[in-house]
C-alpha cells in the first residue's frame, strides 16, 4: 500500500511541474510575438526610355495600434505628402535599419524584394513608414537624374495599411508594399522621346496590402500567327474595378504578366497593344492569396490602302 501510495504521489508531482512548465512557455495559451514580412514590388508601366528607377531604403518601421477600433482613412496609398498627425500613444516597432539598393524597374510581373523578416509582438499595424534616400533615374540614352527626397528620408515616406493587418502570436503575416514607379516618377519635357526628357520630380505613390487577403492576376498575351501562337511584349492589361481604372500591368518579352496585390473580389479587365485589336472586356474573380490565369489572344489590325 505504501508503494502504490508513493508511486501516486509522484505521477501527481511529476503532472504538476509539466504543467507549470507549459505555463510558463505560453502564458495564457498564446505566443508574444508573430513573424512579420514586409515585400517590394512595383506596379508596371511602359518604361522604354528608363534603363533604372533607382532607390535606396535604409529604415522600415511600423505603429502598432492597439483595440479594436481603426482610424478611418480614405485610402491605402500615399504620396508622400501626407500630414495627418501622428498618435504618440501607439508605438512605432523598427522592422528593418539596413541599406538596400533597389532599382525598381526590376520589380515587375510577380517579382519581389524582401525587405524584413522579423519577430514583432501580436497586435494591428496600421502604417507603416519607409525611410529612403539615393533616388535617381538613369535613361535609356545613359542620362542620370538625381532627385530630391520630400521628407522620405528625415520621417519616413507614410503608407496607411487598410485594412490593418494584425500579426498572431506564432503565426506568420505578409505584406506587400506596391511602389507606383509611374506615378512616383513625373518625367518633365517630352517623353515622346528620350532626349525630350529633361528632368524628374519624385512624389512617392506607394500601396501596402496583406497578401492573405489579396490575390494575384497573372497569365499570356499572345497573337496567332501561321497558325502558330506568338508571343507580345509590351501588351497593356487594365484592371477595372466598379468602372473605375485599379491598376495595369504589361507583358513582357515571353508574353507573361503578372499584377499582385490585387483584394478578393471581381474586377474586369482587358488587353491591348498598338496594331492589334483590343481584347473584349472580361469579368474576373480575385481569390485571396490564390493566382488567378486569364490569358489574351489578340488579332492583328487589318490595313487597307
Amino acid at each position: 500500500m505504501k508503494m502504490k501510495s508513493r508511486n501516486f504521489v509522484g505521477i501527481v508531482l511529476f503532472m504538476a511541474l509539466l504543467l507549470l512548465n507549459c505555463t510558463n512557455d505560453n502564458t495564457d495559451g498564446t505566443n508574444s510575438t508573430g513573424r512579420l514580412t514586409v515585400q517590394l514590388t512595383d506596379a508596371p508601366f511602359p518604361y522604354d526610355l528608363v534603363a533604372e528607377a533607382n532607390v535606396t531604403v535604409f529604415k522600415i518601421d511600423a505603429r502598432q495600434k492597439s483595440g479594436d477600433e481603426m482610424e478611418d482613412e480614405s485610402s491605402d496609398e500615399t504620396d508622400g505628402n501626407d500630414d495627418d498627425e501622428m498618435d504618440d500613444n501607439y508605438p512605432f516597432i523598427v522592422l528593418m535599419e539596413q541599406e538596400i539598393d533597389v532599382n525598381l524597374l526590376d520589380l515587375t510581373n510577380g517579382v519581389t524584394e524582401q525587405l524584413a523578416d522579423i519577430e514583432v509582438p501580436t497586435g494591428t499595424y496600421d502604417l507603416i513608414r519607409v525611410y529612403v534616400k539615393g533616388i535617381n533615374v538613369v535613361l535609356t540614352d545613359g542620362r542620370t537624374f538625381d532627385l530630391k527626397v520630400p521628407s522620405g528620408e528625415q520621417t519616413g515616406i507614410k503608407i496607411f495599411v487598410k485594412p490593418a493587418i494584425t500579426v498572431s502570436g506564432g503565426l506568420s503575416t505578409d505584406l506587400l508594399l506596391d511602389f507606383d514607379v509611374s506615378r512616383s516618377f513625373i518625367a518633365k519635357g517630352s517623353i515622346k522621346k528620350v532626349d525630350g526628357i529633361t528632368g524628374f520630380n519624385f512624389k512617392p505613390v506607394i500601396k501596402a496590402c496583406n497578401l492573405s487577403t489579396a490575390g494575384t492576376l497573372k497569365g499570356t498575351i499572345t497573337t496567332i500567327e501561321d497558325e502558330m501562337a506568338v508571343s507580345l511584349e509590351g501588351a497593356q492589361i487594365s484592371v477595372f474595378a466598379a468602372d473605375t481604372l485599379n491598376t495595369t500591368g504589361f507583358s513582357d518579352v515571353d508574353g507573361n504578366y503578372a499584377i499582385m496585390g490585387l483584394e478578393a473580389g471581381t474586377y474586369e479587365v482587358f488587353a491591348e497593344l498598338e496594331g492589334y485589336v483590343p481584347s473584349d472586356t472580361l469579368e474576373i474573380q480575385i481569390n485571396a492569396a490564390n493566382n488567378t490565369v486569364q490569358d489574351f489572344v489578340l488579332e492583328i489590325e487589318s490595313t487597307t490602302d
